[in-house]
């Protein structure tokens, strides 16, 4: 077997793809708090940074993950999706920012749920 599958359907590789890029933002967030920090929010900057940074690293593994076929993956990825939905709802005053939370969101779940996707996970 290949180290990824050559016949992944076209909504993982979507799926992972976007998966992928929401890890690299989280990573490139917690660079940007550590670059960040003051004496005065030395914990919570830390706090946040490495949160940040283990979340982000945790997705670009899914990503892998799902590329790979790994069943395992998708709770990880489903439930950030849910939260990304989520927080676009709370940045609904900022439209650019909530729409391409959203719209991330919906297009990773619609890949994560199709039955094709589905299939393969779980073989």
């Amino acid at each position: 077997m290949p180290l990824i599958p050559d016949d992944n359907p076209p909504p993982l590789t979507v799926a992972a793809s976007l998966v992928v890029l929401q890890g690299v933002a989280l990573l490139v967030l917690g660079a940007l708090e550590l670059a960040d920090l003051t004496e005065g929010r030395l914990s919570m900057g830390v706090s946040t940074a490495v949160f940040f940074v283990v979340y982000g690293g945790l997705l670009t593994v899914c990503a892998w993950g799902l590329t790979r076929r790994q069943g395992w993956t998708r709770g990880p990825v489903l439930i950030t999706q849910l939260i990304q939905l989520g927080i676009a709802w709370n940045l609904r005053d900022d439209p650019v920012a909530a729409l391409c939370l959203a719209g991330t969101a919906a297009v990773v779940l619609a890949g994560m749920l199709h039955p094709a996707t589905i299939k393969v996970l779980q073989e």
